[in-house]
């Protein structure tokens, strides 16, 4: 599969489908949802992924006025989702949550994908990953981001990522890019394990989600917030600075990823539409409001139009740092 993309090639590709309306769509969206609608979701239960399905499905399901049932198919980072919901019908009762790296990051870490991200769905909706604190451990002495840079320039320093090609991976290979460091990466099966070694000392940073861990490590005084990704601080420590605001300009820096709504290819625009509008009232729901601020989310889910806006301009940026990695194809 070739890896050559452009901004182009993805806005058209996530939202080509949109231009293509049959009579058969239009019968279908005059009398949708007559049954139960699914969303398959490519992450274990439990996980932040799966949380966002079901607090917004609860809320299209009240104003649909029919079931929707989420179902978990994790594996592949998404791809096993994908596949699935590559294979459904166009009928608007198939829906798919997954994050960007489904989309963005697989292309640069499978040798062989069984879905093309740009031609097999339709971007409905997304809601941007909140800035990724990093953490220092506390014997670093350090209290912002040149401090550790210090430390790292006269120590053998190891940082924590919670996977392959994710974006704390890239942050950590971005810094080690632009200060001329050697951080040496320690690659986790997600965020618990990398969180909890912080804590005990094993590593000397980490960077991952506030909510996933982050805050248990602030809380117990283990490390301190010396940074934060993307452009924007975190509402949840807001007197953390960016890394762009302490002189890291690196465009890696600045991704946040994100987890997006999705139908099969030849999705009947007029249902895009309406539950593009649906996913921006879910916004001020109770359980979304109540999932936004627990997990540090700076804004709710947007609708397919910005949705595809950020799907052109971060996936070509996004896969171009993960082929950067040089991480061998699985």
């Amino acid at each position: 599969m070739s890896l050559q993309f452009t901004r182009r090639g993805l806005l058209q590709g996530a939202g080509a489908t949109l231009g293509t309306f049959s009579l058969g769509q239009t019968a279908i969206a005059q009398t949708w949802p007559s049954q139960a609608v699914k969303i398959i979701c490519g992450f274990a239960a439990g996980g932040l992924t799966d949380l966002v399905s079901r607090a917004y499905g609860e809320h299209l399901s009240r104003r649909l006025g029919q079931t929707v049932i989420v179902e978990n198919k994790p594996g592949g980072t998404g791809s096993v989702a994908a596949q699935t919901v590559r294979l459904a019908p166009a009928d608007g009762y198939t829906l798919m949550t997954t994050i960007s790296g489904t989309m963005f990051t697989n292309r640069a870490i499978y040798k062989t994908l069984n879905y093309d991200a740009d031609k097999d769905f339709v971007l409905i909706s997304c809601l941007r990953s909140p800035p990724l604190p990093y953490i220092a451990h506390k014997s670093t002495g350090a209290t912002d981001l040149a401090g550790f840079v210090a430390y790292a320039r006269n120590h053998d320093v190891t940082v924590g990522s919670y996977g392959p090609g994710s974006v704390g991976h890239i942050i950590i290979t971005q810094l080690n890019k632009h200060f001329g460091l050697d951080i040496h990466i320690v690659h986790y099966r997600g965020e618990a394990p990398m969180w909890q070694d912080l804590l005990a000392g094993t590593i000397h940073a980490a960077t991952g989600s506030y909510a996933g861990g982050g805050a248990a490590v602030l809380a117990g005084g283990a490390g301190r917030a010396i940074a934060v990704s993307t452009t924007k601080r975190l509402s949840k420590l807001p007197e953390v600075a960016t890394f762009h605001e302490q002189g890291a300009t690196a465009k890696g820096l600045t991704l946040s990823g994100f987890v997006g709504l999705f139908g099969p290819g030849g999705f009947p625009p007029s249902i895009v539409e309406r539950l593009s509008a649906l996913m921006l009232d879910a916004n001020a729901s109770e359980r979304v409001t109540k999932l936004l601020d627990t997990f540090g989310y700076e804004e709710g889910a947007v609708g397919h139009d910005e949705a595809r806006r950020i799907y052109a301009e971060e996936g070509p940026l996004q896969i171009e740092l993960v082929k950067q990695l040089d991480l061998i194809p699985e």
